[in-house]
């Protein structure tokens, strides 16, 4: 619905109450209406799966089409990250935010920083979500605030031109919120309580939940030893609990993203029933760590396989063993079956980021599910400036090149920094998005923890100079001064924070009697220069 419709909408209703509405204006509603597009964390699920479906098959038409997001622990952060998206790029087409468990569990447990094991609590994963959609709100009625503000002084000045120019600048405004990835780990417990917890993340506003395939009560970080995973038809059910939940909240086209950390994981915690030879349970004991017997020692369990019997590896902890080697086989399972059990993306925590070892299993995995494709982490786990100079370093060796200028162990110094193999890596890493889209089916890049590393970096900036010699200069040069120069929003924060929303509240709801705080002697004016 257009500004005038909105307008026209609201005189309508007001008229029909006139004898008792006093003072309500029609334009002071259609703009509150505006401001306020979505009434519930349903809404923005409905419209932001939309979204990413049709963003999945422009992907699927052309992978240059390929999205990012950023991973976000507050509110305010996933605000500032889509402003500034907008003010650079005019446009939110293609970047997302990501809700990480990981920096829930560092950053926002009653408990007080924990490691990324299902620990924290798991209300809390909903509750950033509908925090990160409440900023995202707000973001829309402060810009849209002051298009109005700008409307009405152009009316005022009498300039037609502008008027009409900001009226479809209105009716066109691109809002801030966009799809979140949101990580529901391994679902919190059993299938019921994955699907009764996926509910509060779709009711917060979440159209897509990310969900892998370890078993809750062991769950490790992606990037960490001691992983175990579950077996198939355990995580298919919580694949189905997460699909239910979507399609009983009515958005049918919610996105799932089955996340496999069997490459990694070389333990199990259970043998999988199997009904009969070749089935899924017996796929995935056949890759058990085992030795045959002729003999049953006490409180042994036994598998049986071909008429043989034999002993799976079980460790102290009760855990079974995989054979080794078996990462990228196990991985290729995993990814297919989820696919073909109501997954919509797929996720491969990898240990290094190598374009080649994604997409050795990703083609494997197209032979079967052709339009397969991925969500990958492009994880500050990573080194990402070793791993890429070693990465060309044994290329060039291949290629037989004289690389006497280098040391392979030595590939982080500071030293190779510009040299033509330092040059050649960082292109690498600049164009691994572009490429890895390309060449192993990967749609969505993102990366879990930045702002995480952002502000411990900035603030540790910050703190070295303010408390050193450079006093008051430390903030004013290295913060204040560049966030005038650089356009940056919250260098009016009064503004940020919505002191001019509720400015031109009070002036609906009184009038000329309004008490607004943004006047001659507020500060904030000194910025307008």
């Amino acid at each position: 619905m257009t500004y005038s419709q909105n307008i026209t909408e609201a005189r309508q209703t007001i008229g029909e109450n006139q004898q008792t509405w006093n003072g309500i204006d029609a334009e002071s509603v259609a703009r509150m209406r505006l401001q306020n597009r979505f009434q519930t964390g349903l809404d923005i699920a409905r419209y932001t799966a939309k979204i990413m479906r049709a963003d999945m098959a422009a992907y699927d038409l052309d992978p240059a089409n390929y999205t990012q997001s950023l991973g976000c622990w507050h509110g305010f952060i996933g605000q500032q990250k889509m402003i500034s998206i907008k003010k650079h790029f005019g446009t939110t087409k293609g970047r997302y935010l990501y809700l990480s468990g990981w920096m829930v569990a560092a950053l926002r447990s009653e408990f007080g920083p924990l490691p990324d094991q299902s620990m924290h609590e798991k209300t809390s994963v909903p509750a950033l979500i509908e925090e990160l959609y409440t900023f995202l709100r707000q973001a829309d009625a402060r810009e849209l605030g002051m298009m109005f503000r700008q409307l009405d002084a152009a009316k005022e000045a009498g300039d037609a031109v502008t008027t009409h120019r900001l009226l479809h600048k209105i009716d066109e405004y691109q809002t801030h919120v966009v799809p979140i990835v949101a990580d529901i780990d391994a679902g919190f417990g059993n299938a019921e309580a994955t699907y009764l917890l996926a509910k509060k993340f779709i009711e917060a506003g979440a159209c897509c939940i990310q969900i892998e395939n370890q078993v809750s009560d062991e769950k490790q970080c992606g990037h960490q030893d001691g992983k175990v995973t579950v077996p198939h038809e355990d995580f298919i059910a919580k694949i189905r609990a997460v699909r239910y939940a979507f399609m009983e909240l009515g958005v049918d086209d919610g996105v799932i993203v089955a996340r496999t950390d069997s490459l990694g994981a070389g333990l199990t915690k259970q043998i999988a029933f199997t009904r009969e030879a070749g089935d899924i349970g017996d796929q995935y004991n056949a890759f058990l760590d085992c030795e045959e017997v002729t003999t049953v020692g006490h409180g042994e369990v036994l598998i049986s396989r071909d008429g043989k019997l034999l002993r799976p590896k079980r460790l102290p902890s009760n855990l079974y063993q995989f054979r080794s080697g078996t990462g990228e086989d196990r991985c290729v399972l995993d990814c297919i079956t989820s696919l073909q059990s109501g997954a919509d993306l797929l996720w491969i925590e990898t240990e290094k980021p190598h374009i080649e070892q994604i997409a050795g299993m990703v083609d494997r995995i197209r032979e079967v599910v052709p339009n397969a494709k991925l969500v990958y982490n492009n994880s500050p786990s990573f080194n990402w400036t070793l791993n890429f100079r070693q990465q060309v370093f044994d290329a060039w060796t291949a290629e037989g090149r004289d690389m006497a200028a280098y040391d392979r162990a030595k590939l982080m110094s500071i030293d190779y920094d510009g040299t033509d193999l330092g040059n050649e890596a960082d292109e690498r890493i600049r164009t691994f998005q572009r490429d890895a889209a390309a060449r192993a089916g990967i749609f969505h890049h993102l990366i879990t923890l930045p702002t995480y590393h952002t502000a411990a970096l900035s603030t540790d900036n910050l703190a070295k100079e303010y408390f050193g010699d450079a006093g008051m200069l430390g903030y004013v040069k290295g913060v204040q001064r560049e966030e005038i120069r650089q356009g940056i929003a919250c260098v009016k924060h009064q503004n940020m924070s919505g002191s001019d929303i509720g400015d031109d509240h009070k002036e609906y709801f009184a009038g000329e009697a309004a008490l607004k705080a943004g006047g001659a002697a507020n500060t904030m004016n000194q910025f307008a220069a």
